[in-house]
């Protein structure tokens, strides 16, 4: 029997949707340094435990209008989009790889820029338990599937690490203040296991394209130069580029 290609997407969906209620605890939960396992889902404000009706992604927000069932506190409305997003990036990747090693691959990925990039923008820090490990894993799927090769994902970590050090290092040496964190850093390593050494080029690329369009007005209108903009959010975003349209860009600069 052969399955619709609208059943395999919806799937996909609801695959995404449970990630990013995973995700949501896994960012609300490793800032604070919580378990991400025990205890179960619990609202945020009055403690109390949820139940499965309360924890259905991106449903109980829509059901309960967005307020505690219990307390009637707001619901953030981080929880429903860190939720779509992921079900929507899900589907956009089985939609590109199919269901293959490559689907597994792109899914790690960028599961991890989502809860990487939501941390940052919050706390302004980069966990090393996600860009480390991340870092192994990316090498070891680029092993596996050849793609995009073990040596390329070598010069990427090397390269991707290097470069922001580098850039870092300079900043601080003339500025005499730190430009740049160490999160930053072992994040884009983490991308140059995944994506290989072009990966890196073009993440940094519209990373800094995405930051100075995004970061500069905000510099502006907080009259701050020395305020802090999220470099990791603009670094996932060039990233996830890179693995829809990289090749098509690096193609269209060369030529």
């Amino acid at each position: 029997m052969v399955v619709p290609s609208w059943f395999f997407y919806i799937i996909l969906f609801i695959l995404g949707l449970v990630l990013g209620s995973f995700f949501n605890v896994c960012i609300y939960r490793l800032p604070r340094e919580e378990s991400i396992v025990w205890p179960g889902s619990r609202c945020p404000h009055c403690r109390h435990p949820l139940s499965l009706l309360d924890n259905l992604p991106l449903v109980s927000f829509l059901l309960l209008k967005g307020s505690c069932r219990y307390c009637q506190a707001p619901i953030s409305y981080q929880y429903p989009l860190v939720e779509a997003v992921t079900g929507l990036a899900t589907v956009l990747i089985g939609w590109k790889f199919g269901l293959s090693w490559a689907f597994i691959q792109a899914l790690t990925l960028v599961s991890a820029l989502v809860v990487v990039s939501f941390i940052d923008l919050y706390h302004r820090i980069i966990p090393d338990w996600i860009s480390l490990p991340g870092t192994g894993i990316g090498l070891i799927f680029s092993w596996m599937t050849g793609s995009p090769g073990l040596w390329s994902s070598l010069i990427g970590v090397l390269a991707g690490g290097g470069a922001l050090w580098l850039i870092a290092a300079g900043y601080e040496w003339i500025r005499g203040t730190e430009g740049m964190g160490g999160g930053d850093i072992k994040l884009l390593g983490m991308i140059g296991a995944f994506l290989g050494w072009e990966g890196v080029l073009v993440t940094i690329f519209m990373g800094s394209l995405l930051g100075s369009l995004v970061g500069l007005p905000i510099v502006i209108w907080k009259k701050d130069i020395k305020y802090l903009i999220p470099f990791g959010v603009f670094l996932s975003a060039g990233a996830v580029i890179h693995l829809f349209f990289g090749k098509a860009l690096i193609n269209w600069y060369l030529g």
